[in-house]
């Protein structure tokens, strides 16, 4: 599968936000979008994500248009910002919820999912109990469980514990392994090279440069 964005700019409130990007995106292959805070790569994370239309341009998921042949990439899966979930649910029961929305997995994967971030399937914590790092984790499980073609990632190691970033690395190269197109923003340089085969780099809602990380 291919993502393309083809002369994407979007303006809000007379600013804009992304400018003229252009970018092609692959199966297989993790991205690692670079830039300071209001440089635009959420943003862009959101074009592709179809959460935000296009001034002019467009996003194409394979031969599909973004806004006119589809609302939503079909087989997505984000973690854009803070995840929110229902305070009074376990994590479980939240991601149960979640998953009955399409009906494509079970239990079992979804025990699965909260298991690979290091979350215990089995615990009868509510939500608002659980630690920032614990909630982010949740949101990183309901981003991957159903295994989706596309998976974004906005900061996915923010408060989390150095076990947790072991088991998000291994979550993040088991979805590029198995053919996803990933996408990753992290402030950390080491680790975003680390985690991408390629770096996006993104200034002023452009695109700066891409190239190999190294």
């Amino acid at each position: 599968m291919e993502i393309i964005v083809n002369d994407y700019t979007k303006t809000i409130k007379g600013a804009t936000v992304l400018d003229h990007v252009n970018l092609k995106l692959h199966s297989g292959v993790c991205y690692g979008f670079k830039g300071k805070n209001g440089s635009g790569k959420t943003m862009l994370m959101r074009a592709i994500s179809g959460l935000i239309n296009p001034s002019s341009g467009y996003v194409k998921i394979g031969d599909k248009q973004l806004g006119k042949d589809l609302s939503f990439p079909e087989s997505i899966g984000i973690l854009l910002e803070n995840p929110a979930f229902l305070d009074n649910y376990t994590g479980y029961a939240n991601l149960k919820l979640l998953a009955d929305i399409q009906g494509k997995i079970k239990e079992k994967e979804i025990k699965e999912a909260l298991s690979a971030v290091g979350l215990d399937p089995e615990d009868k914590r509510k939500y608002k109990k659980y630690s920032l790092g614990m909630k982010q984790k949740l949101g990183i499980a309901a981003a991957v469980m159903e295994k989706p073609e596309i998976v974004i990632l906005d900061e996915p190691i923010n408060a989390i514990d150095e076990e947790g970033v072991v088991l998000v690395k291994k979550i993040i190269f088991e979805a590029k392994n198995r053919g996803a197109i990933v996408i990753v923003a992290c402030h950390d340089k080491e680790e975003l090279m680390e985690l991408a085969d390629e770096i996006v780099e993104i200034s002023a809602g452009k695109i700066v440069e891409k190239k190999e990380a190294v």
